[in-house]
């Protein structure tokens, strides 16, 4: 007689405070990082923004659950461990700095930002439901080298290098929650009562905070806003996005390539999964995120979601499927009576900062280290894009307290942003394509490199990548804004054309 298959077990409770501060913190660094950094309004993030955002991981994590129930209920085993799921990392800070930031600064209208972060939230999910039956081609074609060089561009430039200036414009909160991070996750050392590193190192720094608070020591660091008043926040199904989409398809370029990220890194996931134990179906994991996705951009969320990786993790935790049902309702119930409302306004960003620097050296580090040693070229050129990214957000942040625009800068300044425009707006792609053609190149598959750049050279004409305007908007070939587009889209095509002709000197 089978086993009676089991849905929960001890093991589910570490997994989900595991799982469930993970989606939580990233709901609290986006809400900082908007409301912080971009000055966005604080009920439109926390009671707008959050709970759709929510909604994607309650949907998905509801789904992996039903998906383990029913595949202990088949095999009839009683040791089956859900897939984890939540907020996608690296895309929420793509978003952040390449999409919603960028709008914000350019416009003044957070309300136009949020209608075109949902508007490419919801193309995100369409592209993800397209891939998920075309993953595996896209695995073999993409150099890893080139995906996860992108992402680690905006990693280490982005996610890593802003945050820091917060841990150092308070350092006592943030430098001692960085040590223990470091100490806790990079050189992993269990802490007392096996307390989570990433809970510690927030906690004391919060600690440190209000200690000093109490003490009537205020220091140079604040929490985002102020205590919010909970409230009931339901994410409802909204269509404003539709009216933004003219502003919405610059943005495209830099949100696409991390839907294609997903799909690749589900796919891995996934096999992760099936190696430790678990034969789920890949589609099945790919249309779950993909769904869960298209949910979120039409029920305002602007971040996309993803399997996570470290299902043989919670598997060694002796987790079932508990975890994940655990975590979809307290995410996706919590952003919606206030929770993350309430963290925002109890957390100093110097507390959380330390967070996003460690995310950003792991991701990095996984881009070098899961990629060919000889391809680490490839991954170091996909950085460059990102730093003329960096830089666009830290001038558009000084010309706007001055109360000055693109416009207003003359000479070789105006000249200097115009070249850090061209190579800033479609960052993402433009390193995917970089990358892509580095990696081919060290490869010596010249021809294909050659292709790549083609491709590079007709994405500029259309200001795909390379966009001169400073909002980063398309146009048509024979419409452009300058004679900018022109000449980069010449110089790639004649890049292709020598790489061409040395592969059959080769021959």
């Amino acid at each position: 007689m089978r086993p009676r298959p089991r849905w929960y077990a001890a093991g589910d409770v570490n997994a989900f405070f595991g799982l469930a501060l993970d989606n939580l913190t990233q709901l609290v660094i986006l809400s900082s990082l908007l409301i912080g950094l971009f000055k966005f309004p604080a009920d439109l993030v926390l009671f707008r923004m959050i709970p759709g955002t929510a909604l994607g991981v309650l949907v998905g994590d509801l789904a992996y659950t039903w998906l383990a129930w029913r595949l202990a209920r088949r095999t009839g085993r009683e040791d089956v461990t859900a897939m984890p799921f939540g907020i996608d990392t690296p895309s929420l800070f793509g978003i952040v700095f390449g999409v919603l930031g960028p709008v914000m600064l350019l416009t003044g209208d957070p309300q136009l930002a949020w209608q075109v972060g949902m508007g490419v939230t919801v193309a995100m999910g369409v592209v993800k439901l397209v891939l998920s039956f075309a993953g595996d081609w896209v695995r073999r074609v993409v150099p890893r080298a080139a995906l996860l060089g992108s992402i680690a561009g905006v990693a280490i430039l982005l996610i890593a290098f802003l945050p820091a200036l917060k841990i150092f414009a308070d350092p006592l909160v943030g430098l001692v929650s960085l040590v223990v991070l470091l100490v806790a996750l990079v050189g992993k050392q269990r802490l007392p009562w096996g307390i989570p590193g990433a809970f510690a190192a927030v906690a004391i720094g919060a600690a440190i905070f209000w200690g000093r608070e109490g003490l009537g020591l205020a220091g140079p660091g604040r929490p985002v806003v102020g205590i919010p008043t909970p409230m009931l926040a339901p994410p409802l199904p909204t269509l404003a996005w539709l009216g933004a989409l003219d502003v919405t398809l610059p943005y495209l370029a830099v949100a696409l390539p991390f839907a294609l990220a997903t799909i690749i890194g589900g796919i891995d996931n996934t096999e992760s999964a099936v190696a430790a134990g678990d034969e789920y179906r890949t589609r099945d994991i790919l249309l779950t995120e993909a769904g869960a996705t298209l949910l979120a951009g039409l029920a305002g969320g602007v971040i996309q979601n993803t399997p996570y990786i470290g299902h043989p993790a919670y598997k060694a935790m002796g987790a079932r499927a508990g975890y994940t049902l655990a975590t979809g309702l307290v995410v996706g119930v919590g952003a919606m009576v206030g929770v993350v409302a309430l963290l925002v306004g109890l957390l100093p960003e110097a507390a959380v900062a330390p967070i996003l620097v460690f995310i950003g050296l792991e991701i990095t580090a996984q881009a070098f280290v899961a990629s060919p040693p000889r391809h680490a070229p490839a991954v170091a050129v996909s950085f460059l894009p990102a730093v003329a990214a960096l830089l666009l957000i830290q001038e558009g942040s000084l010309l706007g307290a001055v109360g000055k625009t693109f416009t207003d800068l003359g000479g070789e300044a105006r000249a200097g942003y115009q070249t850090l425009l061209v190579l800033g707006n479609g960052f993402i792609l433009t390193a995917l394509l970089w990358g892509s053609a580095v990696a081919l190149i060290i490869d010596r598959r010249l021809r294909l490199a050659g292709v790549v750049f083609a491709v590079a050279s007709a994405a500029t004409l259309f200001g795909i990548i390379h966009s001169p305007e400073p909002n980063g908007a398309l146009f048509w070939a024979w419409t452009a804004p300058s004679a900018i587009p022109a000449a980069l889209a010449g110089s790639y095509g004649v890049v292709a054309a020598l790489l061409w002709l040395l592969d059959d000197a080769a021959a």
